[in-house]
Formats: C-alpha cells, sequence, structure tokens
C-alpha cells in the first residue's frame, strides 16, 4: 500500500484527487492539506511514502514545503503536481528535492503510474515538461572551465538524459540492454563526478550545468 499526502488549495482538485487514490488498488490518502504549514504540522505523525505537493500555495510555496520536508524527511517521495510549466519552476522544484513534476490534467492512469514509478524510485514527469527539460540541455561546452571539471562518458550522459525523461533504472536498463545492476554502477559513477547523492540532485545538477 502506498501512504499519500496531497497538499493542494483548490478544494475541487484536492478532492478529486483523494476519491481516486483511495478508491484505485494498493494506494491510500493519509492526509490532504491546503497549504504546506499544516501538512508541516503532521508530517512527523503521517509517515507518507509519497506527497503530492502543488506549487502555487498560499503562504509557504510548494517548492519550500517541498525543501522542508526532504531535510527532515529525505526518503518521503515528493512529485510535483501543477498548472505551470516554468523552466525556473522545474529547475527549483528539482533542486529543492522533487522527484517528479506533472501537470494537473495528467490522466488518472498516468498519475497512479507515476505515483507507483516515484515511489520505486524512479524520476515521472509529463511528456511535454521531460521535453522542456531535455531542450533545456545541450552537450557540455569544452570552452567552459567549469564544465570541463565534470567530464561524462557518452553513455554516461544517455543514462543520465533517460532519468531526466522520468525513465527508472529498469526501464534505463531495457533500453540500452544492460541488467539493473549494471545501470546502479553506472549511476554510482555519476553521482560520484556530480557530488550528488539522489537522482533529483542529479537531475538538477545536470540541469544547472548544462551537463548533458
Amino acid at each position: 500500500m502506498i501512504k499519500i499526502v496531497i497538499v493542494e488549495d483548490q478544494n475541487k482538485i484536492r478532492n478529486s484527487l483523494k476519491i481516486l487514490l483511495n478508491e484505485a488498488e494498493g494506494f491510500k490518502c493519509i492526509g490532504d492539506y491546503e497549504s504546506c504549514e499544516d501538512m508541516l504540522k503532521e508530517i512527523d505523525t503521517l509517515s507518507p511514502n509519497v506527497i503530492l505537493m502543488d506549487i502555487k500555495l498560499p503562504g509557504i510555496s510548494g517548492i519550500e514545503g517541498t525543501r522542508q520536508v526532504k531535510k527532515a524527511h529525505p526518503n518521503i517521495t515528493i512529485l510535483i503536481l501543477t498548472m505551470y510549466e516554468d523552466n525556473n519552476l522545474i529547475f527549483d522544484a528539482l533542486k529543492a528535492g522533487a522527484s517528479g513534476f506533472l501537470i494537473k490534467n495528467t490522466p488518472p492512469s498516468r498519475l497512479l503510474e507515476a505515483i507507483k514509478d516515484g515511489y520505486n524510485g524512479g524520476s515521472p514527469m509529463s511528456s511535454n515538461i521531460a521535453r522542456k527539460v531535455v531542450e533545456y540541455f545541450h552537450y557540455i561546452d569544452t570552452n567552459n572551465d567549469h564544465n570541463k571539471e565534470i567530464l561524462l562518458t557518452q553513455r554516461e550522459k544517455e543514462l543520465l538524459q533517460s532519468l531526466v525523461e522520468g525513465k527508472n533504472y529498469k526501464a534505463i536498463g531495457e533500453i540500452y540492454f544492460i541488467s539493473t545492476d549494471t545501470v546502479r554502477f553506472h549511476f554510482r559513477n555519476i553521482y560520484k563526478k556530480l557530488h550528488v547523492h539522489s537522482q533529483a540532485q542529479a537531475v538538477a545538477k545536470a540541469i544547472k550545468d548544462k551537463l548533458v
């Protein structure tokens, strides 16, 4: 059973999400909140697996709420659910610790799939958002001294781009015909080169430094 918390200030959307989750097998909404402030007061006792987080909220923003949750509970998966597709918001959300970024009109079946994927270690993104992220990338500029310090192999670039597109280790392995253990081995090397410790941090670093 995947335990989920919803943070969404629009009652209609929040209630619809709650009904969807509680009627789907293997999912349970254990809390729904209009603000990050209310959620943060109870997060210690809730122990959710996944949080669906809006960005534009009254008071503390979803990005700041994500940052605070991840600082106290790094194992909680946070998926941003929003109407906004701004590149800066995408980067800020990932940098704060979000594992995925979905738009609010995502079909119910896809949303449930994304929650399960995020829970299992993936980084789900709506296709148009993933495209925006990929378009933000370019190959390392050899004249940029900062990027010269981080030298990824072509295969590492390909694996990192697949991660940004929302694919989990299993899916990446199937694409490149390698085992999941081999994918993990590659990402251990990638994380070491990027000086990061998680998928979300690797994605944020790749976007910020334009590594792929």
